[in-house]
């Protein structure tokens, strides 16, 4: 399966590597290499890195971490200390590296690297000015969280092209065959 990146956040996007969390959920990081898929598809580094069964753990870890802090955010209640401590350990790691090369830029380092880059944006996120802009997405089953952008911070889908498309033509359908 493919990885999305509609969040308008690089954590938010890791945290939405689970999909249907209230129901059969799907894990886009079932395996090491699915990881290592999403590093590159995210732009975080230019080539693949190497990944065990501990580092997925650890990034999945980080991935919950994450989504239970911009869900508390979304609902206005505490932050778990011990995600908060998770979070800021993988950020306090030396990012990946973005350098001006001959053909554009490099981007280069390994998977904590990596995780860490995608950690210091969710910790932006979360302490900065649009954390009260995160939202959940309204269609059923998706529980992607994202960040309303639009003008008047009315927007109901993940992304219009999926979700925001299928709720659309079901309440057509309704209304019209109801």
């Amino acid at each position: 399966m493919d990885f999305t990146f509609i969040s308008g956040n690089l954590g938010l996007d890791l945290s939405g590597t689970v999909g249907h969390r209230r129901g059969a959920r799907l894990d886009l990081l079932a395996t090491p290499a699915d990881l290592a898929r999403w590093t590159a598809a995210a732009g975080l580094l230019d080539d693949r890195p190497d990944v065990s069964d501990d580092d997925l753990a650890e990034a999945r870890a980080l991935r919950e971490a994450i989504y239970r802090l911009a869900s508390a955010v979304r609902t206005r209640k505490a932050m778990d200390a011990a995600d908060r401590d998770t979070l800021n350990a993988a950020a306090r790691r030396e990012p990946a590296s973005v350098l001006l090369g001959e053909r554009g830029v490099e981007r280069g380092g390994d998977l904590r690297a990596a995780l860490s880059s995608t950690a210091r944006a969710a910790a932006e996120l979360l302490g900065g000015p649009q954390a009260g802009l995160i939202r959940e997405c309204e269609a059923d089953p998706c529980t992607r969280l994202y960040i309303d952008a639009s003008h008047r911070r009315t927007r109901r889908w993940c992304d219009m092209r999926g979700c925001g498309n299928r709720a659309k033509a079901a309440a057509f359908r309704a209304r019209n065959h109801g």
